[in-house]
């Protein structure tokens, strides 16, 4: 007969509590567990290693994100779980070329065009939400926030957007998926308006720096994740 295990030693393995490990299993995340005869839980290996792998992932991703590849894998749908995680990897290399690129086009001095898109002086919202990726709405809030500002078009009032606030949008954009706040934000701007570009690309670099260390979180979840498929 394999090695069991209690609640509580579980609990300590993973410095969590042992109502943690109950409403995993209420909600669906780790092999159904076997009860003694007198209705105490009886955790084996495997379901250690279900519980190691939860924690170890819940690191590197989303906790949504966790909680489906969990329970694909608890229904046997292990490539379903698979691509997904593989997913959120595209997703994480995607952001950090976005990243690079904007500290990229931080030091360019010509912003004449973006993405082969030609850049004016007189854009409107929709087109520089179209170019920086983001809902008008959200340009509209930042400009109530005043983080940018637009102009009016004295021919018909619409609003115009220079080659400068652009690029402070696509800024915004980029640093908004980070832990930076609003307030946080403004003096990078200010940073920008002044040409002190040291200040904005060190911002970017700490955010690389975050997204390193979530990339080395989430192969470890994957790792911890295989260990489990395979017991």
């Amino acid at each position: 007969m394999g090695i069991s295990y209690t609640p509580k030693q579980i609990a300590k393995k993973l410095s969590v509590s042992t109502t943690t490990l109950r409403r995993y299993e209420e909600l669906d995340l780790v092999p159904d567990v076997p009860r003694t005869a007198s209705k105490r839980r009886c955790y084996t290996s495997f379901h250690v290693q279900a519980f190691v792998a939860l924690r170890a992932l819940i690191k590197g991703y989303d906790i949504p994100v966790v909680y489906d590849v969990m329970r694909l894998i608890k229904k046997g749908h292990r490539e379903q779980a698979l691509w997904l995680v593989n997913l959120q990897q595209y997703n994480i290399q995607t952001e950090k070329q976005r990243i690079e690129e904007v500290i990229s086009l931080i030091r360019k001095t010509d912003f004449s065009s973006y993405r082969n898109i030609l850049i004016t002086e007189d854009m409107r919202i929709g087109e520089v939400a179209a170019i920086a990726g983001v809902n008008p709405s959200a340009i509209r809030h930042w400009e109530k926030e005043r983080l940018i500002r637009s102009e009016r078009n004295p021919e018909n009032g619409y609003r115009v957007f220079t080659q400068r606030e652009l690029k402070k949008i696509i800024i915004i954009s980029s640093l908004r998926k980070t832990v930076y706040s609003i307030e946080r934000m403004k003096p990078l701007l200010e940073a920008l308006e002044t040409q002190d570009l040291t200040a904005i690309e060190h911002s970017f670099q700490v955010t690389l720096q975050k997204l390193n260390e979530q990339l080395a979180n989430q192969l470890k979840g994957i790792s911890e994740m295989m260990r489990y498929i395979d017991n």
